[in-house]
């Protein structure tokens, strides 16, 4: 809004011509995005008390004796906070042209939605089912799907169709009409690992702002001809605006982590862990570094992997692999602290997204 507001003043007021430039969009989107988040957030932990006498419904077969101890009665549905400050920031410092960020908050908002209809059935009925899984894989396809339609629309050819590799230089695999078919399986598969990772204080909200922060990196040049051409990566025009988007997310999720850190106030419950997972895979998929997000984001795809194996093992052996699943929990069990978890797993997710920049020099 801001940026069609000001840049064609830019030739008569010097000072307009920052709109123009996306690192300065960027940063006032994440401060904006954070403020909303500071001054909205006692508001909106209050009402969501109010509503919530008794907290987050807890499957207590699935948690430890530590974990219902000090998390009964906290109020969850706090994603609402984040989707409220990245949403205003977003549309106040992009440019409303670019298909990709509408893409993106397509994904962001119909899953954040969707978690908010899950949240709030096991709030109100007490219990926690939520909405039924096949309904919810069902949703989140087709807003997958309508994404991804939306991205090959917006991108030239023959990118628009394949699977770019990372480290190979010029390596794509033409994947044709399946192409939305896997644009949808990276959200829907984004979006789920985030929320089986969202399950101690903080533990999902750090991997997705340094996640949010590569990518911010990887939106601005892959967007940017000569740094693409300089690092031998595919130009896809257009997908820098996804940078003022990734800043807005990191400076909500720090707004939200200042609720939300040990002891929460707030958990961001299935509307900030499916909305917040889905605008990653949506940001992977518009700039063509799917196969990076698996690597910059693997404390996720460690999280999914742990409840896969877990579930397998058991039917077919009977026996369990970890204590239990996801692999959080896991520690939990074997008594290590919860600050002890929280704090190694971002030291990992830093690691791992240290990774996945890398690629972008490997060639």
């Amino acid at each position: 809004m801001l940026f069609h507001l000001f840049t064609p003043l830019a030739d008569d007021f010097i000072l307009f011509n920052l709109f123009r430039y996306l690192t300065f969009r960027s940063g006032a989107a994440c401060m904006t995005a954070l403020f909303i988040a500071f001054a909205a957030g006692p508001m909106v932990i209050r009402r969501l008390r109010s509503l919530q006498a008794q907290g987050q419904p807890m499957r207590e077969q699935y948690m430890t004796e530590a974990h219902l101890l000090g998390k009964r009665g906290t109020p969850t549905m706090g994603g609402v906070l984040i989707l409220l400050a990245l949403a205003v920031s977003t549309l106040l410092w992009a440019d409303l042209r670019n298909l990709y960020v509408w893409a993106v908050l397509l994904v962001t908002g119909g899953y954040g939605l969707l978690g908010f209809a899950d949240d709030f059935l096991k709030v109100t009925k007490r219990n926690t089912r939520g909405v039924p899984g096949k309904v919810k894989l069902a949703v989140q396809a087709g807003i997958g799907l309508a994404a991804a339609l939306l991205i090959m629309w917006a991108t030239r050819p023959p990118l628009n169709t394949a699977l770019a590799l990372p480290v190979l230089k010029d390596a794509l695999i033409p994947l044709g009409l399946l192409f939305p078919l896997f644009a949808m399986f990276v959200m829907m598969g984004a979006s789920n690992a985030v929320n089986l990772t969202d399950g101690l204080d903080g533990l999902a909200i750090v991997p997705v702002m340094i996640a949010a922060g590569c990518f911010a990196l990887i939106a601005y040049l892959t967007g940017n001809a000569v740094f693409s051409n300089y690092l031998q990566i595919n130009f896809v025009p257009g997908a820098g605006e996804l940078a003022v988007l990734c800043a807005a997310l990191i400076g909500a999720g720090m707004g939200f982590l200042w609720f939300n850190a040990p002891p929460a106030m707030v958990f961001m419950g299935d509307t900030g862990s499916l909305a917040l997972g889905g605008a990653l895979g949506s940001i992977a998929v518009a700039t063509k570094h799917e196969i990076v997000l698996a690597i910059v984001g693997g404390l996720f795809v460690l999280e999914t992997v742990s409840v896969i194996v877990q579930v397998a093992s058991f039917k077919l052996t009977g026996k369990r692999v970890f204590r239990m699943a996801p692999l959080h929990h896991h520690f939990e069990k074997k008594g290590w602290a919860e600050s002890t978890i929280v704090i190694r797993f971002w030291i990992i997710a830093m690691v791992l997204a240290l990774v996945g920049l890398s690629t972008l020099k490997l060639r």
